[in-house]
């Protein structure tokens, strides 16, 4: 059994994905950001810097924060969603997974908060943001024009990429523009897993072009 510990945003939501596409039993904890619960000193214990996900593995005993890292062990676990060890897929899976932890979280996080939540309070972070979030889009895009998914089968590359691509809106990006991107988007966003992780630990309706 798997402890969840999380709330409903891109990096929550990664796992709760994943868990579900691999089938592995756990029990929710919801951990309302909005309310500052994640510096409980519960919580801190679980995740020290105090940040969404976080996971207790009851089975032997580990504990995990950075939902990159979780990711990894769950796919380590369950043995699936990520390449044979070694492979050039493999290494491509890393990659992507990494460019997403490093560059397009990160920075859509940045677009998210001026350009949704605080409008008006800096063009220029205003103007920085969504002309980062522009350019890593035609990145993903891109590359997506030459790969089905982002590193060979779906993978956890493509869990840990998707659910921030899910609030395009946010960073004022019309996906009608990346036709690679809204067809890989659209396919994950009609996995049956994907529907039913999308919603832990609160019912969302997955935002569709």
């Amino acid at each position: 059994m798997i402890d969840l510990y999380t709330w409903s945003t891109p990096n929550g939501r990664k796992v709760s994905i994943a868990l579900e596409e691999m089938g592995l039993d756990y029990s929710v904890h919801p951990i309302d950001i909005m309310k500052d619960e994640q510096f409980e000193p519960s919580f801190l214990e679980i995740s020290p810097n105090n940040k969404i996900p976080a996971i207790v593995d009851q089975e032997t005993g580990t504990r995990m924060m950075e939902s990159g890292a979780i990711l990894l062990y769950l796919a380590k676990k369950s043995g699936q969603f990520i390449p044979a060890e070694g492979t050039k897929e493999y290494w491509q899976c890393i990659e992507w997974l990494m460019w997403q932890m490093g560059g397009f979280g990160p920075m859509l996080g940045q677009a998210n908060h001026f350009l949704k939540f605080n409008p008006g309070k800096s063009e220029y972070a205003e103007r920085r943001y969504a002309d980062e979030a522009e350019r890593l889009y035609d990145v993903l895009d891109q590359h997506l024009g030459k790969h089905e998914f982002v590193a060979g089968d779906y993978s956890i590359a493509d869990m840990a990429i998707w659910p921030w691509c899910s609030r395009w809106q946010w960073q004022r990006i019309d996906i009608d523009e990346y036709e690679n991107l809204k067809r890989w988007y659209t396919k994950i966003a009609a996995r049956a897993a994907v529907v039913k992780g999308y919603s832990v630990p609160n019912p969302d309706e997955i935002p569709l072009p």
